[in-house]
């Protein structure tokens, strides 16, 4: 089955960076779209960035600047570069594909299950 696994969430402190990873696994014929989102309690969750299978990328306006996003498809992971972080960037951050897999060849939408990030001020 095809699956998400991120990593780097992590405690840092306001100003300062952190990288997370999430990569994908499982019988993968193609993988779309890959993405980043955020959410708090009590509140939905947000796209953050955006890359597409060309390269193609977008951000949030909240983060433009500061965030980047990219992928390497040897390895079916995409990264999130976090610099200049806030404290108001804590939130859990999830993962996402777009990808064409299993034996039925079905494209779904595949999420991770969340990394926490703290920015302490």
């Amino acid at each position: 089955q095809v699956q998400l696994v991120e990593s780097g969430g992590g405690l840092v402190q306001a100003g300062g960076s952190l990288t997370l990873s999430c990569a994908a696994s499982g019988s993968i014929a193609r993988i779309n779209a890959m993405g980043w989102y955020r959410q708090v309690p009590g509140k939905q969750r947000e796209l953050v960035a955006g890359i597409t299978s060309g390269g193609s990328t977008n951000y949030a306006d909240s983060v433009k600047g500061r965030f980047t996003i990219s992928r390497d498809n040897a390895k079916n992971t995409v990264y999130l570069q976090m610099n200049s972080l806030k404290a108001e960037d804590t939130a859990v951050y999830y993962c996402n594909a777009d990808i064409v897999g299993g034996y039925r060849l079905l494209r779904n939408v595949y999420w991770g299950q969340g990394t926490q990030v703290t920015v302490s001020s």
